[in-house]
């Protein structure tokens, strides 16, 4: 009998569990524990950005009127697609003009009776500087001119925040920071 096998056999007679690893399996095991580190992380400090969002559980969003940037009065009220997604941002946020392409493709793959897409902008001056960042940005989705009331009803704090709302306008999903178009358009569905 060999060494490694004589060995086996008096761990089992003894009824010790051998606890040797390769090198490649404490590696392994290594960046398992890493990611979940990592991920862990990332979580906590995601819950701790958001916890001052609106809640989504299932709670009506709150009412949106305001001017739209082409000079037409919206009522969110008289929205029928399926699920909105509503975005906001400030003309000056570089994290909102990196995620902006997203939006547009996110609009370009879903037909506007299955998702209907807003962006709200906040915190701007002018709105020469909006249609500066909606060309810059080439948006094509209807942009609403916000103010203060309408930051403060949808407890908006960061740039971008967005929500997700079924039907019958609850409040689905909640996020805020960039998102990816594949996180676009999963909290969409």
């Amino acid at each position: 009998m060999d060494g490694a096998r004589q060995r086996s056999a008096v761990l089992a007679w003894t009824g010790k569990i051998d606890l040797r690893v390769s090198a490649r399996a404490k590696r392994v095991l290594k960046y398992l524990l890493e990611t979940l580190a990592i991920g862990t992380v990332v979580f906590a400090l995601y819950a701790y950005n958001s916890r001052d969002l609106l809640t989504t559980e299932l709670q009506e969003a709150p009412d949106l009127r305001a001017m739209m940037l082409d000079g037409s009065d919206f009522d969110f009220a008289k929205g029928s697609a399926d699920t909105t997604l509503i975005y906001f941002f400030a003309p000056w946020c570089k994290i909102c003009s990196a995620s902006s392409g997203n939006i547009n493709f996110l609009r370009r793959v879903r037909s506007e009776t299955d998702l209907q897409i807003l962006l709200v902008v906040l915190d701007w001056q002018s709105p020469d500087e909006v249609h500066e960042y909606v060309s810059r940005n080439e948006i094509t989705v209807p942009v609403l001119l916000g103010n203060r009331r309408i930051a403060e009803d949808w407890n908006i704090y960061a740039y971008p925040t967005y929500y997700t709302l079924d039907s019958e306008r609850r409040l689905k999903h909640r996020d805020l920071g960039y998102s990816t178009f594949a996180g676009l358009w999963w909290r969409t569905l």
